[in-house]
């Protein structure tokens, strides 16, 4: 295209040189119509039109001032500098659009794209250019359209100078005109003076030039006023362009709006009345015709105010009826091409009025049922039904929302919201629950260790009261107080009713409902069954409720056996941060937002034994080296009693609820969690088995401070140690048969499969620990008895457990019965020797078979090696016991038989038995009275064993003294015989053994002659043993006559110091006066051998007593 085609073109603002339509913007007038020459008025006013040329709207070049040739007018008339089309700049092409419509780009159509390729245009892209008009050319071209661009510059710039030399006159003078104009119009009103002085206008200005005429300016007020107004003059400044005078309008602005105000106050009642009237019968007719749907909005806002929701539901229905109507009406028309009337247009926005403003309530509404369904967590619950048959607030919810339709589905967004607040209320209750026990423990980990008295006093409480189902009795109460929350809060985890483990089974019943499409048979299906989406959970919906709810068991399991399985926490900060605020609603209904620790009951940490100083926090349980800091379920100092008992009823709660996890369908269908939950119970039954056995180990040891040193009900030959040791061994065992077997969690079916018998190892370990518990108990019995203590001025120097004095160490202040004198050593020792000989022969062997049942194992070669060790110490005891007096019945028949007026004068006849004889007796007696007096069951062994020794020592004496003559040989067989006849209810066969060899030996020592004579003398030897006999109970007579009158001294002496407690004779005490007066009247029975003991050795003695004893001394012998 040439220059000369491109300039037609511009002329007649064309597209293009051959045009097949008549412009379409031609046809608007552009409003310059009264400027068309071709227009003139006549001398009447009259428009004339002359003729115009048919081209006339082509040719606009005497109406429109163009500037630049081909210039466009946009879209809102207005025209502007960018040409529809230019020459290549670089020389190349005449025309650029052409060229651009060529290669197809659409720049007849879209402006600004051309604009991107025009030079004339201010959005000119030189890389577009270049890209889509130049892509083809070579350097050279490109070089050549560089030089001619540089040549058309030159010349535009040269062109352009020319024309402003040419011109500058003219410029500077419009450009003065300007200037004066727009400031006499801003000075307008100002005083001449400072007008002049703002224009620059002053005697010496040098502002003037050779056209100063044009702004020279008149005064108002003439020459002789220059700078005041005639008088009567408006206010011109008013009218200026300033602020102040808001642009010239300010003179007309306040007139104009007094007239208006005073316009509307005439007539403003008799043109408004009739407008209104109108207005008032219009609107009470559309009230007629659209009666409901004025009612439909406050309906629903009654309704939702009431909580009426069956009747929201309705009135939400006619609403819809309503805009389903205006909607018809709108389809009808369109579809039958036909125009609204005025009453259907009434009607439809009357009805769109009405659906916005329901629509904003029903979505305020429903905002607040997200809110309440994400925020409610029923307890229990049974198939979606509440008490009487009612439904759950969860399913009401959830049918309402359905009912009004959503997008989510609400019985997602329930669940979704229940598993969250399972998720965070399982993992606070747990940290809950380690801080809590972990406090109590430190507690009782920094006490003072308890002290023998009170083990004693907890053990023998434990014994008597905690075996006769009163847990509260089986240890201290701060120990209890841990037992006691440990196990409330393992019960709120894994209890099934009432517990979290029985929300957890009821969300998944729940959840397995919704999934089976049972639940959802009663919910509705919304208008139109639009809510019938969300009837069905999505597959993926289905999967992710199985994952969520195994992971809650999951995290059941795994808290409760990190409970049991790991160390004492150290860090119980959780104790001193403040719990976060539950937010009322959700953050989308899809995703609610359930924090951690937000399900905490509002005073979980507002107990007083938890709330501490942050500065000052419980200090850490010391290391002791104790078995119990390695286990963080373990009360510090607890008894293996309380210990069985508790974790007994722990293991229950644990092997139940891994059942019931276990058994949950459609969850644990994973490979290995049934592994898992045995793994579980297992583990966790381990430990409790390691913290019994190192506190039942414990216990043993401190067994022997459950010597009280008083008699037995049952048997007075005993204390009750042997019965409290087989009470609490006892107590162990049936608790730890119910720890290793966990017998009442096997109930529920499939059990047998998660809560296994106990291994070998366990077995073994329990075991092992019940044969170490014996050896450690015979231990301590034997210590007690041999604790040496020193009597000073009524006081026990050397008791400081208060073991041998019982009353001192009686903490609890339990009434004892039958005290015994345990400062004796003697008694204790004898005691201990009862005590011990009943467990060989009753105790241990009923504790073995009872182990033998609970366990189902036979303690063969345990129970050989516990008979032995038994015999090693009852042996070891029983020569302790009697070592004393063998040692001075050796030295008394020793003593005896060397004296030399043993034998008695050869030729004459013994007529009585030597002194050392009633001097072994005197001995036995005293043995046989404390012995029958101590432990009654022990007299015929002691009393035969000292037989047997006191038999061993004659047959050595004799040996000894070698040959005897006729006198002598009868002296011997007339003190053995009276022995043997005095003591022969205790003869054993060892004693008739050593008395034939006495027999044997005397025989061996003398001659044949003495044989025969001796045989001889025998009758007469019988004579004499029957005359002592006699004797012996002519001074028992005597003796007892004696002795009642001592007893009715006694008995006296008690009755007056029941009332009045004060020091008796010789610094005794009346209490002990009160106790040997009964002790002396039973013993009345017994003969005289048990009295003479009491009065000699325990009771003061008045004058005619003492010579009454002394006479018995003085004739050596006691019967």
């Amino acid at each position: 295209m040439g220059d000369f085609e491109r300039a037609v073109l511009g002329h007649y603002n064309l597209n293009h040189p051959f045009p097949e339509e008549w412009p379409a913007e031609k046809d608007v007038d552009d409003g310059s119509g009264d400027d068309d020459p071709k227009v003139s008025r006549t001398k009447a006013g009259a428009l004339v039109r002359r003729s115009k040329s048919k081209y006339a709207h082509l040719d606009r070049q005497g109406s429109e001032r163009r500037s630049v040739p081909g210039s466009e007018r946009g879209g809102d008339g207005v025209e502007n500098l960018v040409q529809k089309d230019e020459a290549d700049p670089l020389g190349s092409s005449g025309s650029v659009v052409q060229l651009l419509r060529s290669k197809g780009l659409p720049v007849d159509d879209n402006a600004k794209l051309r604009n991107r390729f025009l030079l004339s245009s201010t959005s000119f892209s030189p890389t577009m250019f270049l890209a889509q008009v130049h892509a083809a050319d070579s350097n050279q071209s490109l070089l050549d359209g560089l030089e001619f661009l540089s040549r058309s510059i030159d010349q535009k710039s040269a062109s352009l100078k020319v024309l402003v030399e040419s011109n500058f006159e003219r410029f500077v003078r419009a450009k003065a005109t300007i200037d004066n104009v727009y400031t006499e119009m801003r000075q307008q009103g100002a005083p001449a003076a400072q007008s002049k002085t703002k224009l620059g206008i002053g005697p010496h200005s040098r502002h003037g030039s050779r056209n100063s005429t044009h702004f020279r300016t008149t005064s108002a007020g003439g020459p002789l006023s220059p700078g005041l107004p005639p008088e009567g003059a408006p206010d011109r400044k008013k009218n200026a362009l300033t602020k102040e005078a808001e642009y010239g309008v300010a003179g007309i602005k306040v007139p104009l709006i007094e007239v208006a105000v005073k316009a509307e106050e005439v007539w403003g009642p008799a043109l408004g009345g009739r407008e209104r009237e109108s207005g008032l019968k219009a609107a009470l007719a559309a009230v007629d015709n659209y009666t409901g749907v004025y009612e439909v909005s406050p309906s629903i806002a009654d309704c939702i105010k009431r909580k009426d929701y069956e009747a929201l539901v309705e009135e939400y229905g006619r609403a819809r009826k309503f805009k389903e109507g205006a909607g018809i009406v709108v389809e009808n028309a369109a579809h039958g091409g036909t125009s609204l009337s005025d009453a259907q247009i009434h009607q439809i926005i009357v009805t769109a009025r009405m659906w916005l403003d329901v629509e904003d309530q029903i979505e305020g509404f429903k905002r607040d049922m997200w809110r309440r369904l994400v925020g409610i967590q029923p307890s229990t619950q049974s198939g979606g039904m509440g008490s009487a048959g009612q439904p759950e607030e969860h399913m009401e919810l959830i049918s309402i929302l359905l009912e009004l339709g959503v997008q989510d589905n609400p019985i997602w967004v329930w669940l979704l919201s229940r598993y969250d607040h399972l998720k965070s209320k399982i993992i606070s209750t747990s940290e809950r629950l380690k801080m809590q026990v972990e406090v109590l423990r430190r507690n009782l980990a920094v006490r003072t260790p308890p002290g023998p008295q009170l083990i004693a006093s907890n053990l023998r409480a434990s014994v008597h009261q905690g075996l006769k189902h009163k847990p509260e009795c089986l240890d201290e109460s701060e120990v209890i107080e841990m037992w006691d929350l440990t196990y409330s809060s393992l019960n709120l985890l894994l209890a099934s009713s009432g517990g979290i483990l029985g929300e957890v089974l009821e969300f998944w019943d729940t959840a397995r409902a919704f999934i089976d499409g049972k639940t959802q048979r009663t919910l509705p299906v919304g208008f139109d069954g639009q809510s019938r989406q969300h009837h069905r959970l999505s597959s993926d919906g289905v999967r992710d409720l199985q994952s969520g709810a195994s992971e809650l068991v999951n995290l059941i399991r795994d808290n409760v056996f990190s409970f049991f399985a790991d160390p004492p926490i150290e860090d119980i900060s959780l104790l001193f941060s403040p719990l976060p605020q539950t937010p009322d609603t959700p953050r989308t209904p899809r995703t609610p937002h359930t924090p951690r620790s937000a399900n905490l009951a509002p005073g979980a940490f507002q107990d007083p034994r938890f709330k501490f100083d942050q500065n000052n926090p419980p200090p850490p349980s010391p290391k002791l080296g104790e078995s119990w800091e390695k286990f963080a379920f373990w009360p510090p100092y607890s008894n293996s009693l309380s210990g069985v008992y508790y974790l007994g009823k722990a293991l229950v709660l644990i092997g139940t609820a891994a059942s019931e996890m276990a058994g949950i369908s459609g969850v644990n269908h994973e490979t290995g969690n049934l592994e898992r939950m045995k793994n579980f119970v297992g583990g966790t039954r381990e430990r409790c088995v390691q913290a019994i056995c190192a506190a039942w180990n414990r216990d043993a040891e401190n067994c022997k401070v459950l010597e009280d040193w008083t008699k037995s009900n049952e048997n007075t030959s005993l204390t009750k140690m042997p019965s409290h040791f087989r009470a609490f061994e006892t107590g162990v065992l049936s608790g730890m048969q119910k720890v290793l077997y966990v017998s009442e969690a096997m109930t529920k079916a499939g059990s047998a499969e998660v809560v296994l018998p106990p291994p070998t190892k366990l077995l073994q370990m329990v075991r092992t620990q019940f044969v170490t518990s014996l050896y450690k108990a015979f231990s301590g019995m034997v210590s007690n008895a041999e604790k040496p203590v020193v009597l000073t001025t009524n006081h026990w120097d050397d008791d400081p457990d208060g073991i041998a004095n019982p009353i001192a160490g009686n903490a609890k202040g339990i009434i004892i019965a039958h005290p015994i004198n345990a400062r004796d050593k003697g008694r204790r020792m004898l005691l201990t020797l009862a005590n011990l000989m009943a467990l060989r022969s009753d105790i241990v062997p009923g504790l073995i078979s009872s182990f033998e049942t609970l366990f189902s194992v036979t303690l063969t070669d345990e129970s050989k090696t516990i008979h032995d060790v038994l015999g090693q110490i009852d042996a070891r005891l029983f020569a302790s016991v009697n070592r004393a007096t063998v040692d001075k019945l050796s030295r008394t028949v020793r003593e005896g038989i060397q004296d030399p007026s043993w034998a008695p004068k050869i030729g004459t006849r013994p007529a009585e038995v030597r002194p050392y004889v009633y001097e072994a007796l005197l001995t036995l007696v005293l043995v046989h009275t404390q012995v029958s007096t101590t432990a009654p069951s022990l007299t015929s062994q002691i009393l035969s064993h000292l037989l047997e020794q006191l038999s061993s020592l004659l047959l050595a004496a004799f040996k000894a003294r070698g040959r005897f003559s006729l006198s002598a040989l009868m002296q011997a067989t007339l003190d053995v015989e009276f022995i043997a006849q005095t003591l022969s209810q205790y003869t054993s066969e060892r004693a008739s053994e050593l008395q034939a060899q006495i027999y044997t030996e005397l025989d061996r020592g003398t001659d044949e002659d003495a044989r025969k004579r001796l045989q001889k003398e025998l009758p007469e030897m019988r004579q004499v043993l029957r005359t002592l006999r006699e004797t012996s109970r002519a001074e028992l007579y005597v003796s007892m006559c004696l002795c009642f009158h001592k007893i009715n001294r006694l008995l006296v002496l008690a009755s007056r110091s029941r009332d009045r407690p004060e020091i008796g004779p010789n610094g005794s005490r009346p209490s002990a006066v009160s106790d040997q007066s009964l002790d002396i009247h039973a013993c009345t029975k017994r003969g005289l051998l048990v009295v003479y003991r009491v009065i000699i050795c325990i009771t003061p003695m008045t004058t005619d007593e003492v010579i009454g004893v002394d006479l018995f001394n003085s004739k050596n012998k006691l019967f």
